[in-house]
Formats: structure tokens, C-alpha cells, sequence
């Protein structure tokens, strides 16, 4: 059995859980997000915590064990806390900006890139250089970091571009002068 799939998940009390066969719906302060889980496992709900584990031995069923535990706790961390990814945007005259709901980047393009964010995402601008997204579904919302780190990846020589906060970036040495 997957060790990460026998932890069983907490739910707060500000959280409703509704299980109707393999379907899951999760109800929070942050907003609500359902699923269809694969076939292979079973959930049962105790109290207030979440139990998932595989209907038979076979390799496909442990296979989504640890998968589908994971699936219905991000569901629950999304709709109590909520997920962020933050990314830092890098050279001269590279920014951003929120208009309206609007995500508008200037990256060295000679027009301005705008993104709309999905239903349930929303964009922040903390000083010009870093953006927030954030969200309650913890895949979209790094489907969306993705796509603003898109815009202008990072490049090896300077390091300009946009990465995530953290990101390491391979730096290669450029040319070197003639002697």
C-alpha cells in the first residue's frame, strides 16, 4: 500500500465534504471544487476525517491510491486555505500590473501581454517585479503561474526573464574576448 495514500486527510469544520460514490465535492470559505476520482479506489468519510483506500491488490488500483489521497486533500487545503505561487520578474524595464482582473506584462516585447485570469484565479502585483497568483485549485493555479512564466522564461546568460521564487537558473559564462 502507498504510504502517502494510507494517511487519512483532516477535514476543519469550516469544510463540508460530499462523497457520492467517486465523486467528491468539497464546500469552504475559499470557494468549491468537485472531482471524479478513477476507478481503483474507494472513499469513505468518518467524522471529520477522510479515508481513501484501493478496492483490490492489482497495480493499476495501487497505483492511484497515493495519487487520489493527494487529489482530495489539495481539495480541502485549496477550499480552507487556499494556494499561491509566487514568481519574480527580472531586467531593466521588465514589470507588471494589475488592470481590472487584467494581468498586463511589459517584457521586452514591443507590445504589453495581457492574461485573463480563469474563473476562481485571481492576479496580484506586489511592486512592480512580483506576481502572486492564487486560487483555490491548486492545478490551475499552477497552470496558470506556468503560463505568466511563459511570457519571457528565464535565459542562462543574465538571468533575465520571469521565474518562480526559488527557481535556480543554470547560468552558462558568455563569450570570452579575444587575448
Amino acid at each position: 500500500m502507498s504510504r502517502i495514500g494510507k494517511a487519512p486527510i483532516s477535514v476543519p469544520d469550516k469544510v463540508s465534504v460530499s462523497l457520492n460514490g467517486l465523486a467528491v465535492t468539497v464546500k469552504g470559505p475559499k470557494g468549491e471544487l468537485s472531482r471524479t476520482l478513477p476507478d481503483g479506489v474507494s472513499i469513505a468519510q468518518d467524522g471529520n476525517t477522510i479515508v481513501v483506500s484501493p478496492t483490490s491488490s492489482h497495480r493499476r488500483s495501487r497505483e492511484r491510491h497515493g495519487l487520489c489521497r493527494t487529489l482530495v486533500s489539495n481539495m480541502v487545503e485549496g477550499v480552507s486555505q487556499g494556494f499561491t505561487r509566487k514568481l519574480e520578474i527580472i531586467g531593466v524595464g521588465y514589470r507588471a500590473a494589475v488592470q481590472g482582473k487584467k494581468l498586463v506584462v511589459s517584457a521586452g516585447y514591443s507590445h504589453q501581454v495581457e492574461m485573463d485570469p480563469p474563473a476562481g484565479i485571481t492576479f496580484a502585483v506586489d511592486g512592480n517585479t512580483t506576481v502572486l497568483v492564487s486560487g483555490a485549485d491548486k492545478e490551475i493555479v499552477g497552470n496558470e503561474a506556468a503560463k505568466v512564466r511563459a511570457i519571457r522564461p528565464p535565459e542562462p546568460y543574465k538571468g533575465k526573464g520571469i521565474k518562480f521564487e526559488g527557481e535556480k537558473i543554470l547560468r552558462k559564462a558568455g563569450k570570452t574576448g579575444k587575448k
